[in-house]
């Protein structure tokens, strides 16, 4: 599964919204995703792919694309270290 799928299934999961509403452009806001969501699926993020993502960072993340090339970029980071 890709990081893409895999993130889609986590916040479906969580927030418990329909997948199709989940776009590269979708934001929070299109979830209709509240605080307690975002703690959720940053939780569940950081179990499934064994990364930290401090609060600070997903407050800058603007849509679910710029969500997984985050985790593309902090995995890659990761990988390298």
């Amino acid at each position: 599964m890709s990081i893409d799928e895999t993130l889609k299934d986590i916040v479906v999961r969580i927030v418990h919204c329909d997948e199709e509403v989940l776009t590269p452009t979708s934001t929070w806001q299109d979830m209709k995703a509240d605080s307690l969501d975002l703690v959720q699926v940053l939780v569940a993020v950081e179990d499934t792919f064994d990364i930290e993502v401090p609060d600070e960072d997903l407050s800058e993340l603007k849509n679910l694309g710029e969500f997984v090339k985050y985790i593309e970029t902090r995995l890659t980071e990761k990988g390298s270290a």
